[in-house]
């Protein structure tokens, strides 16, 4: 058996996290810190309904997406932090992170959404990759895992090219538009999970 890459014991603390990120493998393409004017380019995708259809977002405005980044700046506080994934021109064209941070159990939620216009081009494929390698690789998690509606099966099929395994189905898991929906646990953990069972 390879041995493992060499990797911290623990999670540094987020203040402590690098901040040169994984490259994306896609001409043209970063991984940057997002910035509040981010709100405009982001809000402009995240209203059309073909892009949350089988998530649980719920937006008022960009001024909702404005006051998340000021969250994600603070990861040590709001237990989470997003990368914009900018374009040629620097503007963002998707976002990728981790939600619900858990540095204690080496724990946090992976999360992405893509602008439509660079859809079918395997970009959250690449992203989901990168960023799952520097959480597990570079900051030490111990798992990275994901929840997608039991309906969203382009989300599904991101997560099993990135290597994640589905643990089974959480039933009633999370209101989706005022009704309780079913998502899929997915996750990737380290040292890499060498058997598994679906269950649901």
């Amino acid at each position: 058996m390879p041995s493992l890459p060499l990797r911290p014991a623990m999670p540094p603390a987020c203040a402590d996290w690098p901040r040169d990120y994984p490259a994306l493998g896609a001409p043209g393409l970063r991984l940057r810190a997002m910035r509040e004017d981010d709100a405009a380019d982001w809000y402009a995708y995240l209203r059309r309904e073909d892009v949350t259809r089988h998530t649980s977002w719920r937006l008022d405005g960009p001024q909702t997406l404005a006051g998340l980044i000021r969250a994600y700046a603070r990861p040590d506080r709001s237990h989470s932090m997003r990368l914009a994934i900018a374009g040629p021109d620097g503007r963002l064209v998707g976002t990728i992170g981790l939600n619900e941070i858990a540095l204690p159990q080496r724990r946090a939620e992976i999360a992405y959404d893509i602008d439509p216009a660079y859809w079918r081009r395997g970009l959250a494929t690449q992203a989901c990759a990168a960023l799952t390698g520097w959480a597990l690789e570079t900051l030490g998690f111990a798992r990275i895992q994901a929840t997608v509606l039991d309906s969203n099966t382009a989300s599904a099929g991101v997560l099993e090219r990135c290597g994640f395994r589905r643990e089974g189905l959480l039933h009633a898991y999370r209101v989706v538009r005022g009704e309780p929906r079913h998502f899929w646990m997915y996750a990737h953990t380290w040292p890499p999970a060498e058997t598994g069972a679906e269950c649901g």
